[in-house]
């Protein structure tokens, strides 16, 4: 299945968390810091129907509270609003 994001929204993959540091100690669930970063997978277009300035498989740093959480394929994704993409990873 196929997932396209419709108006000025990111379709993203979010990044793994670590699940232990580097010296080897285990993070439980509730001391691990949530990244939030994540891979583009998908883009809408701006209501001009011009594309966003971001493409598949760009590394991306995002905030926001209205963000959409769903799982396909035993994996987590994530749809955001453009606005909420606070930077692009080169």
């Amino acid at each position: 299945m196929k997932i396209k994001p419709l108006g000025e929204r990111v379709l993203i993959k979010p990044t793994k968390e670590q699940e232990k540091t580097t010296g080897g100690i285990y993070i439980p669930d509730t001391a691990k810091e949530t990244k939030k970063e994540g891979e583009v997978i998908d883009v809408g277009t701006t209501k001009d129907n011009k594309p966003l300035p971001l493409k598949k498989g760009d590394k991306i740093l995002y905030g926001g509270y209205t963000s959409d959480e769903f799982e396909m394929d035993n994996q987590k994704y994530i749809i955001l609003e453009y606005k909420d993409v606070l930077a692009k990873m080169e």
